[in-house]
């Protein structure tokens, strides 16, 4: 196996294919050695997910093999699965500033109760699974939301995402070939984008 994973903000579009090239350089591999391309289909970064969606899409096309899209929040809750219990709960967190938050809520053994959607942390939207049990919450949405989030039974994880995780669960889809459409494929940015145009500088956005 083999990984190279940089994190540092706003690096995409100059940094993902010299991180592609390493990666194929470490396990000693061709290309066209490829069986699929996976990538994280989101939420996350708008522009992200457009570079990292259009690479996979780009490769996949290049040398003929199928797309697998693995969601963001899914393989983050992933990383909590060795440690947790099949009565904790597994809450990943992705920052979508201000008070909102990312999420999606997941049992301890793997299975969704509430799809990935947006949260507003004010009013802690989570408290029914806190008065039940353990939580686990990992995630960037975490450091903003500890205070809110705080109870007896929050655990909160120092663990971000991982295209290690990632592939994990990119390899279970491709032995049920569960193909994403090469044409069709967009990430799922739960939030449509919005250009916000600039206050002090109406030419700018």
């Amino acid at each position: 196996m083999a990984f190279h994973e940089l994190h540092q903000d706003n690096v995409h579009a100059r940094s993902l294919m010299g991180l592609v090239r390493n990666v194929f350089e470490q396990a000693g591999l061709e290309k066209t050695a490829l069986d699929a391309v996976a990538v994280s289909s989101g939420p996350g970064s708008y522009t992200g997910l457009r570079i990292g969606v259009s690479v996979a899409k780009g490769l996949a096309y290049a040398l003929d093999k199928p797309v697998i899209g693995v969601g963001t929040l899914e393989a983050l809750a992933f990383r909590a699965i060795p440690f947790s219990d099949s009565t904790d709960t597994i809450i990943p967190m992705l920052d979508a500033r201000r008070m909102e938050v990312y999420a999606l809520v997941m049992d301890g053994l793997g299975d969704t109760l509430i799809s990935p959607q947006p949260f507003i942390l004010e009013d802690n939207p989570f408290m029914e699974y806190l008065e039940k049990g353990k939580v686990f919450f990992l995630g960037d949405g975490v450091p903003k939301s500890k205070e809110i989030l705080s109870h007896p039974n929050s655990r909160f994880v120092p663990l971000f995402n991982s295209s290690q995780s990632i592939g994990e669960l990119a390899y279970k889809k491709f032995l049920k070939a569960d193909f994403e459409s090469l044409a069709y494929f967009e990430p799922n940015y739960i939030k449509e984008f919005r250009i916000v145009k600039s206050k002090k500088n109406p030419f700018l956005v």
